[in-house]
């Protein structure tokens, strides 16, 4: 009955900043930890980043200045804020999460992020 949503994808030019959202239906305080991956055409999905239940973040080196992670605990909605965007940043960002107590990973339907040159 967990669902995730994500949002905020586009069409967008280098340089240029977009902010993506995951929609969660229940309490995100429920969830030990909860990601962003990306996958671009014809790759594996990537991790990109993390944010733990206690607030804690890791990024992925090849992000690292350029993208946070975060979240709203009012309305249930977890964020990534990418900056100064990149072709190579081109891809199907996905929301993940895992329940406290859990093991199963949770998965939005992604969203498409496309990052002209």
């Amino acid at each position: 009955q967990v669902s995730l949503v994500e949002s905020g994808g586009g069409l967008v030019r280098t340089g240029e900043s977009l902010r993506l959202s995951c929609a969660v239906s229940t309490n995100i305080l429920r969830f030990n930890v909860m990601r962003w991956y990306r996958a671009a055409p014809g790759n594996e999905r990537d991790f990109v980043a993390s944010l733990s239940g206690l607030g804690r973040s890791v990024i992925a080196d090849f992000v690292k200045g350029r993208f946070t992670i975060s979240r709203d605990t009012g309305n249930n909605t977890l964020y990534l804020e990418m900056n100064f965007l990149r072709p190579e940043d081109t891809a199907v960002y996905y929301c993940n999460g895992v329940l406290k107590g859990r093991s199963y990973n949770h998965w939005g339907q992604g969203t498409q992020v496309t990052v002209s040159s």
